[in-house]
């Protein structure tokens, strides 16, 4: 019996996802083949390829609005790189709100003056600044939507007139927002949409069009989209896993239906959450992530029975970042409400032992 999977990635995906994916991996569609032993340049992986990226932007609202969808590697932390080697030109702006984005900063620190326009540091990243205001003169902007480790997540956007980028890796897909507001958006694939191994980019085309050439090959986003994806090898098993979790979720309904179906499952927990004499939440209220659901013992507390239950339970995966410490669920589109259901109630069996 499969466990019930909370892990911060990478992650939970759809049942029928998994079965598919790992029929393909004997035979791809009654082709004689498996997915894995078939050329990136075959007619069945370009068609795998050329769906994605249609879904991807499909799925988003942006197909036909001058994006593209590019399927890399190197997850998101290449893409801290790429972002700054393709965009900067003398200054970008970025806002720190935990631990991802202190890396993006650390690497666009190497081409060019990095300002940090607010941070929420001081409060170890247990909120979203708000109310910022956003240079004019600055190259792009850059956010991380959802922040994982600390459980916290962007409700609205920066107001700004410079490109915006975003680093999405752990909210990609799961509700609704104005994605053409976003010159560029990035998300590694292991939360939301895939395995480890690909990293989908959605850029503008007009973004593209402005870029710096003294770029490596393999780092630049206009050589990369100029190829489909097809520079190198692409990572053949992720990409196609992605298609079918992106079929999935076309098959759901779409951002919209899985957004009203992830925003139960939060409310779910949080409101145990508030309730539970037990526990405390760790982000400011306002700015819970409706991905990763944060929360600590309350003072006093010892958590050895608790822990002894949810493992007894067979839920795996929600021990707290050693930043934050405490519990993280996180609780991405694949992740059933029963299994919501069965932390709630693991939850307050622990709370009347005390």
């Amino acid at each position: 019996m499969k466990k019930h999977n909370f892990s911060a990635g990478p992650s939970i995906l759809p049942e029928t996802v998994m079965k598919q994916a790992s029929a393909a991996v004997q035979e791809l569609d009654g082709i004689g083949l498996s997915l894995i032993e078939i050329s990136h340049r075959s007619k069945e992986f370009i068609a795998i390829m050329d769906r994605a990226q249609k879904l991807a932007l499909e799925l988003t609202g942006l197909e036909g609005k001058g994006y593209q969808a590019l399927f890399l590697q190197g997850g998101a932390s290449t893409q801290f790189l790429m972002t700054a080697m393709n965009l900067m030109k003398s200054k970008a702006g970025y806002i720190n709100t935990g631990a991802w984005s202190d890396k993006a900063i650390k690497e666009a620190k190497r081409y060019g003056e990095v300002i940090e326009i607010a941070s929420s540091k001081e409060k170890n990243f247990n909120y979203i600044p708000k109310g910022v205001k956003i240079p004019a003169d600055l190259d792009y902007l850059h956010i991380t939507t959802n922040n994982t480790i600390f459980g916290t997540q962007f409700h609205a956007l920066p107001q700004t007139e410079v490109p915006l980028i975003a680093d999405m890796s752990s909210d990609i897909f799961s509700r609704e927002l104005d994605y053409a507001a976003f010159d560029l958006f990035y998300a590694g694939a292991q939360k939301n949409m895939g395995p480890a191994g690909t990293t989908l980019v959605i850029v503008k085309d007009s973004l593209l069009e402005k870029m710096n050439d003294d770029v490596p090959s393999m780092m630049s986003y206009a050589i990369h989209a100029a190829k489909g994806s097809m520079f190198n090898t692409p990572p053949v098993f992720p990409v196609y896993t992605s298609m079918l979790t992106l079929e999935w979720l076309k098959n759901q309904g779409g951002i919209k239906a899985i957004q009203k179906h992830n925003e139960t499952k939060a409310k779910l927990v949080y409101d145990e959450i508030d309730r539970n004499t037990a526990f405390v939440g760790f982000a400011a209220k306002e700015d819970r992530s409706y991905m990763n659901a944060t929360f600590n013992l309350a003072e006093g507390i010892d958590g050895a029975a608790f822990d002894a239950l949810w493992t007894a339970a067979d839920i795996s995966g929600i021990k707290g970042h050693r930043d934050v410490g405490g519990y993280r669920a996180s609780i991405y589109n694949a992740l059933p409400l029963k299994s919501v259901q069965l932390l709630v109630d693991i939850m307050q069996k622990f709370e009347k032992t005390l």
